[in-house]
């Protein structure tokens, strides 16, 4: 027996009334679950990123390497983008990072750069302003509940998040 639950599209704060049923079946979540991580061959360097989806009983691998010189927030930034581009409707997510820069600011600091025309508090220009708007775009779709994990601590989709976004910066390297 399926039950069906309904949730407002996130980011409309109710005023367009949209709403999306999420079918769920006993037993499997209807959450998809998105693990991140960023690496870099030195810092600044190549890079790779990489994400681990899991839907119910499906699982995705996704990763990506960046040859230009790059920085290890930068990968850890297009981890989550890539991730979340890659979901094909909205969805209820919950996202782990082991990246408190990711975590912190997507929470805590993006409402206020957006406020103050994308300058720090010390009105000094974001770093890495780019991907944060894409950042935020990616999330804009999707209701996503942020987590911190402790990297490199045996949590078996960070660990296979942190292998895939090592190979992509490995790739990038040309090894």
């Amino acid at each position: 027996m399926n039950s069906r639950r309904e949730f407002t599209e996130p980011g409309s704060r109710g005023e367009h009334g949209v709403r999306y049923g999420v079918d769920t079946l006993p037993g499997v979540s209807n959450t998809v679950e998105i693990y991140t991580d960023g690496a870099c061959s030195g810092n600044p360097g190549p890079g790779g990123w990489g994400a681990v989806l899991k839907y119910g009983r499906h699982a995705k691998e996704l990763y990506g390497a960046e040859p230009a010189v790059t920085t290890n927030n930068r990968m850890e930034l297009m981890a989550p983008i890539r991730a979340l581009e890659s979901l094909t409707r909205p969805s209820v997510v919950d996202l782990y990072t082991d990246s408190t820069y990711v975590r912190n600011g997507i929470m805590q600091w993006l409402p206020r750069w957006k406020s103050n025309g994308w300058q720090t508090s010390a009105k000094q220009p974001v770093k890495n302003a780019d991907l944060w708007r894409r950042l935020d775009e990616a999330v804009r779709p999707h209701e996503v509940r942020w987590y911190w994990v402790k990297g490199h601590a045996g949590h078996p989709e960070n660990e296979r998040a942190d292998q895939l976004a090592v190979k992509g910066a490995q790739e990038a390297a040309g090894r």
